[in-house]
């Protein structure tokens, strides 16, 4: 059976909402789900704009059927070519034999990689070009690695619908909420929509940067991303996250504590800092297990936040595994510009402070690492306790300097 939303006149909705994949590109929790969207222009021509993952192709079909009912399909537009957007594309040559595929020379040249017979469909499109469908003209803007190398977006200059593939998305099911306006996004979507840019675009922050720099150009009315809410209203707020995210700028004055804990006495370090820290007028403090959390979600907090304290034992005289992992996804991640701070514990040769510090200077770009630290031996003494207040007061006069220079 059909689900269709209408997105303007002639334009509609003929995505699908997959509730059963655990992990996204088998990675990242998606206890949401997620939403693949594609989007169906019924002009004087048909023109889809992408499809779907394979696993929701069934739905998409019988969307896609639904609405042209008699009618052929002209045209398939392939903004990107990731699996879980072209995924279904041989299914739509399959049904709609004549269709003729819109794409980038690159993305082509993945079709073929993935084994899709586009041979005499194709229709090679480059920066600033021009279709036509009817009413509706259409031009192309190349999005390279956002965050793959063949993306482009498609800007609808006659209603100023911008389909922007994997830009501006989001985990999440839609769950029959189409619009950004049918959410309350700030509760409800704003940390999957931070945590999906920080982990699958993070890196690419320039990139995301002048793809900016050439939407601002453009008369944008409406967002139609390939995951998550289609943006019709407050388009300014959500272009400004993507400004701050994409240039390192943390979106917040606060503190984010993650420690790595074997036995409980780093964990209550922690916890110590944290309290001193709430108790000296800085609210915005959070902390986590780096054990028992996801690092999706830990590099999504780590764009957030202005500040960094890393707790973590000695492990093997070296930074404990799941630290050191999300270091690693930090650095992958193109992450900087952060303060940070470092707690480090170790019942003897203790090496974890000195390790991390040598990590964060030598292997990532402009973090600042306070020379205050506090190094425990198993667990914390009268003499940690002083170490504490004094790390407690740099970070505390750190967020407010940083604030009032914001």
């Amino acid at each position: 059976m059909h689900c269709v939303r209408k997105v303007t006149d002639d334009l509609y909705w003929v995505g699908a909402d997959d509730h059963r994949l655990a992990l996204f590109e088998n990675i990242h929790p998606i206890p949401r789900g997620i939403s693949y969207n594609s989007y169906l222009l019924l002009d004087r021509k048909t023109v889809l704009f992408d499809t779907v993952d394979w696993a929701s192709c069934r739905q998409f079909l019988e969307n896609v059927a639904f609405l042209l009912g008699e009618r052929q399909l002209d045209y398939l537009v392939v903004n990107h070519v990731e699996p879980d957007h072209a995924g279904s594309v041989d299914e739509i040559l399959l049904r709609y034999p004549d269709v003729k595929i819109i794409s980038t020379e690159k993305a082509f040249r993945l079709l073929r990689q993935f084994g899709f017979s586009v041979e005499g469909k194709t229709d090679v499109v480059k920066e600033g070009d021009v279709r036509s469908f009817g009413k509706h003209s259409v031009t192309f803007v190349e999005a390279p690695m956002v965050h793959w190398p063949e993306v482009m977006v498609t800007f609808d200059t006659t209603n100023g619908v911008l389909f922007s593939a994997d830009a501006f998305g989001t985990f999440g099911a839609l769950n029959g909420k189409l619009f950004n306006d049918e959410v309350d996004f700030d509760r409800d979507w704003l940390g999957e929509a931070r945590r999906y840019y920080t982990n699958i675009v993070g890196k690419y922050g320039p990139n995301v940067q002048r793809l900016l720099k050439k939407a601002a150009g453009l008369d944008i009315k409406m967002i139609c991303p390939l995951h998550g809410p289609v943006w019709r209203s407050d388009l300014g707020c959500y272009l400004d996250k993507y400004d701050r995210w994409s240039r390192y700028e943390p979106e917040e004055r606060g503190i984010l504590i993650v420690y790595a804990s074997m036995y409980g006495d780093t964990e209550s370090a922690a916890e110590a800092l944290a309290a001193k820290l709430v108790e000296k007028g800085i609210r915005n403090v959070e902390m986590f297990d780096v054990s028992g959390t996801h690092v999706s979600y830990l590099i999504s907090e780590t764009f957030r936040l202005s500040h960094l304290v890393l707790a973590s034992v000695t492990y093997n005289m070296g930074i404990y595994p799941p630290m050191h992992n999300y270091l690693m996804d930090m650095r992958a991640l193109n992450l900087q510009n952060r303060t940070v701070a470092i707690v480090e514990n170790g019942s003897w040769a203790c090496a974890a402070g000195r390790l991390i510090r040598s990590f964060l200077e030598e292997k990532m770009k402009n973090m600042k690492v306070l020379d205050e630290k506090v190094s425990l031996r198993s667990a914390m003494t009268e003499k940690n306790v002083l170490e504490m207040d004094a790390l407690a007061d740099k970070l505390a006069r750190s967020v407010r300097d940083s604030a009032q220079r914001g």
